[in-house]
């Protein structure tokens, strides 16, 4: 990440903190799910009993760090063979379009995700880990969908 790019993060981590948060469900379940940056969404589904039918729910505000986050938990957590992708994407970031792309693309050989439109679409994980998510976890593009009626349709029919 260039030097502008880090200032501005350390500004929006002291103005403007968001906690990393995610909430565990049923450990036997193979389903993951990430709100992107729809944080009442993410609040709401961790309430609510879809939770016996998830592993893990969190979201995802950013392209690089934020990646690197889902693909270690993947990593980690090989039972986990779906990922359903649901909320509004994080405005100028777009880190589910580089979620998505990474999934079909992979990255270069400097770690670029190739193919995404982010600012900053670098991610540092091993190349294992991005070959795990690519060839073992499935995505489920659910993006911009916010109703969590609809959500639970869908996990239903998973």
């Amino acid at each position: 990440m260039n030097a502008l790019g880090e200032a501005i993060g350390r500004i929006c981590k002291i103005v403007l903190p968001i906690p990393e948060e995610s909430f565990q469900g049923n450990p036997d379940s193979g389903l993951a799910v990430c709100t992107l940056s729809s944080m009442n969404l993410l609040k709401a589904l961790a309430r609510s009993d879809m939770m016996n039918s998830i592993s893990m729910a969190g979201r995802l505000l950013s392209e690089n760090k934020g990646l690197d986050s889902i693909l270690r938990y993947l990593d980690g957590n090989p039972r986990i063979t779906v990922l359903l992708v649901c909320g509004r994407d994080v405005w100028g970031h777009r880190a589910g379009h580089s979620l998505s792309e990474l999934h079909s693309n992979g990255t270069d050989r400097n770690g670029r995700i190739v193919g995404s439109t982010s600012p900053d679409p670098y991610i540092t994980v091993p190349k294992h880990m991005i070959e795990h998510f690519q060839k073992d976890v499935t995505i489920v593009d659910m993006t911009g969908q916010t109703d969590l009626e609809q959500i639970r349709e869908e996990i239903k029919g998973l």
